[in-house]
């Protein structure tokens, strides 16, 4: 047996995804507007589509051709790429925002913040939304602030406001302690918060921490993954200070 010819590369993601999808090369031939051969070619890995085409078979296929093609994406236009917006406050975030993307949520809800009371305060759409999320097996996930640690008394003593920061944390608990089911699963972490972070599923809002400065007048990011660059930075931040924290069992905060 001769190995004298060039190895093929198959690849290996492409066939997966096209599975998945249901699509043999025939079909994705015709639904791209390409040729049979064309996607063979894809699939031996001897080639790889012009970047229209690319963008064409990602959408059809329902993945990111960063993943599909990784080596021919320009990865300094993905990084730009994962920040969709940025705002000077927070509070410049559209008000619909907050709820419009935890309404697409349909894998993962992750939330870490000292209160995030302006949420259930301001949204009235929120927890009835995070709670039909979490009905329907999604996994929801909320970091709060320990009334009782370290943490949340230095951000107390950084802003003078005398016990004001658990007296929020208490009521954003007394929110989800009433009004979300048991698979609202709720930690308390005390760590120090340098971002505030709000995940949903491939999207995410992240509000950066200026020390002496509320929340709310602080800039925020939304993200959207791509290739991760960003994203996965915050989403294994929140891992790590998850498996840190300690589970709210419901009960009235003394």
């Amino acid at each position: 047996m001769s190995f004298d010819r060039m190895t093929v590369m198959v690849n290996e993601r492409l066939r997966r995804t096209m599975l998945r999808a249901g699509l043999d090369p025939e079909t994705l031939a015709v639904r791209a507007e390409v040729s049979v051969k064309s996607v063979e070619r894809w699939l031996h890995g001897t080639s790889v589509p012009y970047p229209k085409t690319r963008y064409r078979v990602a959408a059809i296929l329902q993945e990111d051709e960063s993943y599909l093609w990784p080596d021919a994406i320009d990865k300094a236009a993905l990084i730009g790429a994962e920040l969709v917006a940025s705002y000077p406050r927070r509070n410049d975030v559209p008000h619909h925002l907050w709820t419009e993307i935890l309404c697409g949520a349909e894998r993962n809800v992750d939330l870490i913040a000292f209160a995030g009371l302006f949420l259930a305060e301001e949204h009235p759409d929120w927890i009835p939304t995070l709670a039909a999320k979490a009905e329907a097996g999604v996994r929801v996930r909320l970091l709060l602030g320990d009334p009782n640690g370290q943490q949340l008394a230095a951000r107390d003593a950084e802003h003078r406001i005398g016990g004001g920061v658990a007296g929020r944390v208490t009521a954003v608990l007394a929110y989800y302690g009433q009004r979300t089911p048991p698979g609202v699963q709720i930690r308390l972490h005390d760590t120090p918060l340098y971002n505030s972070i709000y995940r949903f599923d491939d999207e995410m809002l992240v509000n950066v921490h200026v020390y002496g400065i509320l929340a709310a007048y602080t800039p925020t990011l939304h993200l959207r993954r791509v290739d991760g660059a960003w994203f996965n930075t915050y989403v294994e931040s929140y891992e790590r200070v998850w498996a840190s924290a300690r589970p709210w069992d419901r009960r009235p905060l003394t």
